[in-house]
This record gives structure tokens, C-alpha cells and sequence, in this order.
């Protein structure tokens, strides 16, 4: 859910916004900025219950990377079914609409709906800009999957020079509990892995290697 609430004086303004409802349990993130004369300060809690712990949110994960692809390209690898198995997976099914999925599943021998198909929720999307999603349902297998509720994440997509993107990933709503903690370092790694290989068939090749690869394509 959302609720934005604002407050102004002459020397403070703060802006909140109530996120999300965790877990089952009375806990909502509120996301503000505070600003003190000249003094600006970011401030993101994590509120439970009623407000008696109180626990400081954990900063957003990062990935970010080079594509030498134009914007239009990359957007496609996101947001295509078949554009979409270029991210690492065997099998996906994209929707791409506000409340849309996007099914994926690396084992070739599986089948989207099964237990370990990952499907993700377009939360909004700005077409060849921004993709934000959350993870409706994550594969059995997934370690600290639990800990995905309450997370989200959100995709930009920037053009750099001519023909190339930059894509950066961001993660939200990790907190510094030890399984949010653990799943955040996952999302490090796999995220890593992620845009490096969507990056690898558009990189660059010498002219020796392009040389040698048109050899080895010719019957």
C-alpha cells in the first residue's frame, strides 16, 4: 500500500511514505527526507509493530554494467519471452504490462508453473527506461526465500555513447535481518552474473577473433 505524508516549518520538511505491509505482521517501511537548514538527510526505517523495535534498513543492492547494444535491444532482452532467456534462463514467459509476469526457469528440463519457476510482478514500467518488479513467487530451491517478501527491484536502462546502455540494477526492502542479509548477498552475485551475460554476445571482439569466429561459422 501507499500513503504519502507531508509535513513543513521553516526549518523542517519531511517527506514519508508507507511501502509495504511484511510478512503478515503490523510492519511498514516509511522511506523520508529530512531537511535541516541546509542539512539533507536520507533516512529509511523499518517500523514493527507499534514502533517499539525499531530497526534500520539495509542499503539497496547495486549491479551495474555496460551493454554495447542501443537502448531499444536491451529493453527487448528484458521484456520479450524470447529476449528474455538472453538473462541466463531455459524457458520464459513475458507479460509486459503493470501487473503482468515474467515466468522463467533455468532447467531446460522443467516447465514454467512448476515449483521452481521464478515469476516476477511488473510493478511499472517506462518503456525503455525502467523496469520495476517484485517476486511473486520464488523457486522452491531459492536459499533465504523467505526473506524475498517485502523486497523489490527496479531496472534502468540508460543510453551511453552510441549504440551502448547502461543498465543498473537496484534491489529494495532488505533490512538487517541475517536471512534478509543473506539474501541480499545472493542477489549480489546473481545479478553479477546476470547482466555479464546478457553483456557477453554484444562485447566487443578483436579483429583476430572476429576474424577467427567468421572462420569457424563458414561450412
Amino acid at each position: 500500500m501507499s500513503a504519502p505524508y507531508v509535513c513543513d516549518n521553516d526549518v523542517l520538511r519531511t517527506h514519508i511514505i508507507v511501502t509495504a505491509a511484511i510478512a503478515g505482521q503490523r510492519t511498514v517501511v516509511i522511506w523520508g527526507t529530512i531537511m535541516l537548514r541546509s542539512l539533507t538527510t536520507v533516512v529509511l526505517v523499518l517500523l514493527t509493530g507499534l514502533g517499539t523495535n525499531i530497526t534500520l534498513a539495509a542499503a539497496p543492492q547495486v549491479t551495474e554494467g555496460f551493454i554495447n547494444a542501443p537502448v531499444a535491444e536491451v529493453w527487448r532482452l528484458f521484456t520479450t519471452s524470447e529476449g528474455f532467456k538472453a538473462t541466463g534462463v531455459a524457458r520464459a514467459e513475458v507479460d509486459l504490462r503493470i501487473g503482468g509476469t515474467i515466468r522463467s526457469h533455468h532447467d531446460p528440463k522443467g516447465q514454467l508453473g512448476d515449483p521452481e519457476t521464478i515469476v516476477n510482478e511488473i510493478l511499472a514500467f517506462e518503456p525503455e527506461r525502467m523496469l520495476a518488479l517484485r517476486i511473486r513467487q520464488a523457486p522452491a530451491s531459492l536459499p533465504h526465500r523467505e526473506a524475498v517478501a517485502g523486497t523489490w527491484t527496479v531496472v534502468y536502462f540508460n543510453k551511453s555513447g552510441e549504440d551502448m546502455t547502461f543498465v543498473r540494477m537496484v534491489g529494495l526492502g532488505y533490512t538487517d535481518a541475517p536471512e534478509s542479509q543473506a539474501l541480499r548477498q545472493f542477489f549480489d552475485q546473481a545479478n553479477r552474473w546476470t547482466l555479464d551475460h546478457v553483456a557477453k554476445p554484444y562485447a566487443p571482439q578483436c579483429a583476430r577473433c572476429k576474424k577467427e569466429a567468421e572462420a569457424a561459422a563458414t561450412p
